[in-house]
């Protein structure tokens, strides 16, 4: 595995080698030993898999906070998305700023999220599956989450949505919501 820092601080892409030969392909989908080598340390609680059939399908921006707030490592498993990471640590040097890459099935590449930042990804094909590792169980109570196109932040999605949950689609402007 090898790991490249992007713009917004801590979230990192992680590629995992893929082995492919006639019968297939073959990848690490979680690796702890590989993982910390890249100074990564993620005690998996969970895993999710998100099943999305229709292409500009939007879900997010989550996050958890207090004891359970969670780390996430993100990966598509079928089809492709554009994926997300916002910074909302106050403390933070990157504070509202956001990143994003294209994961694709077979591509190896999976995105690690930190504490403290959003997450949200648009669909970029029909039947799209992501696959999410938490070192924290999904607590309710302590979930949150922020406007896809809320003006604070200026994410540049690739299409509009198609398909969004009425909660995903009205949270509050952040500033207001402050």
């Amino acid at each position: 595995m090898r790991s490249t820092l992007t713009s917004v601080n801590g979230v990192v892409l992680i590629e995992a080698r893929v082995f492919a030969d006639e019968r297939g392909s073959f990848t690490t989908a979680y690796g702890k030993r590989e993982l910390a080598a890249l100074g990564i340390d993620l005690d998996v609680a969970e895993t999710h898999l998100a099943r999305n059939t229709r292409a500009h399908t939007l879900r997010g921006l989550h996050f958890q906070t207090g004891v359970n707030a969670q780390v996430k490592l993100v990966r598509c498993i079928r089809g492709a998305i554009f994926d997300v990471a916002l910074d909302l640590r106050p403390e933070s040097p990157t504070h509202l700023r956001w990143t994003a890459v294209e994961l694709r099935n077979g591509d190896g590449r999976m995105l690690y999220v930190p504490t403290g930042c959003a997450h949200g990804y648009l669909t970029l094909e029909d039947d799209a599956d992501v696959l999410y590792h938490v070192d924290a169980p999904y607590d309710p109570d302590n979930a949150g989450g922020v406007r896809w196109n809320d003006p604070a932040f200026g994410i540049e999605w690739p299409a509009a949505p198609r398909v969004i949950a009425e909660r995903d689609a009205t949270y509050p402007d952040y500033r207001r919501a402050r």
